[in-house]
């Protein structure tokens, strides 16, 4: 079968470190270390997270052993007639069956696939609008069986089928670990399955586990030639010899060398078909990697040349199916290389190879760990994170004025302004933007948070991402507050109009996502990250233009760090 192409980079002055990373590697025999899970090739790493964190490798093989059951699992629920299957998880649980349901073919008369991984009350109440629980399937995903998002979304559908079907347990497949929460509550709800993931996976690792081909299976998508090009780069990827050859210690070789050199930013450029790629590379690279102040930061939101960043420190990373040309493109980048910037230009022939890309980064950013000396499989500030937001939700709830008054009101003109022109005057060259929009997604609200990225693209010359809260707290975050101190943020929240109360809980989605922001603040500010939050208010799409217009607005002298609110 076709493999992805052999990859074309420019690697400026760094190419002799990575050839001779590459020769070190050989030397030490690496590969064959990394293979046998050797604890001392990641001496950062605990010795039993090395021994238990590495499943991930064999699960091309293990997938293709799998991939006649599920596909008759999914052939069986195909003839049930749903018209929506709906994906509960956030992270490594979702961000690959959203990828693959965006990128691949799904099969005439597969359900489409719908992830909710929002708590905003306006996104829980618009995916249940378009999925209505009569006609939709539902999966629980989850690798601890307790994260909070998946069990509150289950919570609130079981209540809403309960009520009107006598096997409600029928329309719930989960996916976990064995015997956790959730796998008890698939057996003692009757479930129509559960499917548990090896336990030595870790989620973001998890793309090629049950996490990503049950959703996989059940719109159809052709898993034998998915799982194929995976674990035959796995094969290339196994050799000890000619690690010039191997596509995932070259990867993570020069990813390495080019952090350790200062380019430690990584802004993804897909073409058409691959557009999705980058939400899920996004999280395995700054999970991964951003911790005890190093990291890699990865911006997955699309800029045109025109926006390109103006600094020395990002790698440019060309994802492109055969035949997808934009010249545009293609000439911006040329003209980057030969002015001394480093392009990695990787292409497959088919998007059916994303099974190969998704081996190709998960070995290349474990070897990456190695180089810039942190442990690739720990995310300590993500539970921190958590754990504020927690404690934000037990607490008495805010009265309504005072809810209100939570960041700087858009509406606040001379407020708003005065806090923007801070903000901006904070960031420099070698630092980067983070837009953390703890909004409801919908394309009114994408089409303005992308005039407002462009904004700060051509204001400030760093790259710039953009997350939906709190996706990307089980993705980014961990690099925004573990990582290097060179992010600037820019917290976005809104006053939802109607609430969605989560039976059982004793909550609500407002008082979620509010206490998930609240919780992420307190981690930003205990780092002592640069930080403005803004209320877009009732109206959120007029607060984010009155936001962006207080961007091209504000003065162009610099400033000091904020730390405002």
């Amino acid at each position: 079968m076709p493999s992805s192409r052999e990859p074309r980079w420019d690697l400026a002055e760094v190419g002799p470190a990575v050839a001779d990373r590459l020769r070190n590697w050989e030397s030490s025999s690496a590969v064959p270390r990394i293979w046998a899970r050797d604890p001392a090739f990641w001496p950062q790493a605990p010795a039993e997270d090395v021994r238990t964190r590495l499943g991930w490798l064999t699960a091309p093989e293990d997938g293709l052993a799998r991939q006649a059951e599920l596909t008759r699992f999914a052939e069986e629920a195909a003839r049930d007639g749903y018209a929506h299957i709906v994906l509960f998880g956030m992270g490594g649980s979702s961000l690959a069956s959203d990828v693959m349901a965006r990128s691949l073919p799904r099969a005439p008369g597969r359900p489409n696939l719908e992830i909710l991984d929002s708590t905003h009350p306006a996104a829980v109440r618009s995916c249940f609008e378009r999925a209505p629980p009569e006609r939709s399937l539902y999966i629980v995903s989850s690798k601890s069986g307790t994260t909070l998002e998946p069990n509150a979304f289950f919570e609130t559908a079981w209540a809403r089928l309960a009520a009107a079907d006598r096997e409600p347990g029928r329309r719930f497949i989960a996916i976990t670990d064995p015997g956790t929460p959730l796998a008890r509550l698939a057996e003692q709800h009757r479930f129509r399955a559960c499917f548990t993931a090896p336990p030595d996976v870790g989620g973001r690792y998890s793309a090629l586990t049950v996490f990503g081909l049950v959703p996989a299976a059940l719109i159809g998508v052709d898993l034998p030639r998915l799982l194929s090009a995976a674990r035959a780069m796995a094969d290339r990827c196994r050799s000890g010899a000619d690690l010039a050859e191997n596509p995932g210690a070259r990867l993570g070789a020069a990813l390495g060398e080019l952090a350790r050199a200062g380019h430690d930013k990584l802004l993804f450029l897909p073409s058409r078909s691959l557009r999705a790629v980058p939400s899920w590379t996004e999280q395995l690279v700054a999970e991964s990697l951003g911790k005890i102040g190093r990291g890699i930061v990865p911006v997955g939101a699309p800029a045109p040349p025109s926006e390109f960043p103006r600094g020395r420190d990002v790698v440019y990373v060309r994802l492109s199916v055969a035949g997808e040309s934009e010249p545009e493109l293609e000439a911006a980048l040329a003209q980057r290389a030969a002015a001394g910037a480093s392009v990695l230009r990787l292409e497959v022939d088919s998007p059916m190879e994303l099974g190969a890309e998704f081996f190709r980064w998960e070995i290349a950013i474990a070897a990456c760990g190695a180089v810039i000396e942190v442990d690739p499989f720990d995310q300590p500030d993500v539970e921190h994170a958590k754990e504020l937001a927690r404690q934000a939700m037990g607490a008495p709830a805010a009265p309504e004025a005072g809810d209100r008054a939570y960041g700087t009101p858009a509406t606040d003109a001379p407020a708003l302004q005065r806090g923007v022109a801070t903000w901006l005057g904070s960031v420099h060259e070698g630092d980067y933007v983070a837009v953390q929009a703890f909004l409801a997604p919908e394309p009114g609200t994408d089409a303005r948070l992308d005039r407002l990225v462009g904004s700060l693209r051509r204001r400030l010359g760093v790259p710039v991402e953009l997350g939906y809260g709190p996706r990307f707290l089980h993705s980014t975050g961990q690099l925004h507050k573990g990582g290097p101190p060179t992010g600037a943020f820019l917290q976005i929240v809104d006053e939802p109009a109607l609430d969605v109360p989560v039976p059982r809980l004793g909550l609500t989605f407002r008082r979620i996502v509010r206490a998930q922001a609240d919780g992420d603040r307190g981690a930003l500010l205990e780092k002592h990250r640069r930080l403005l939050i803004v209320n877009a208010g009732a109206e959120t799409l007029h607060g984010l233009e009155r936001l962006t217009a207080a961007i091209d607005a504000a003065p162009a002298a610099g400033g000091p760090a904020a730390h405002t609110s």
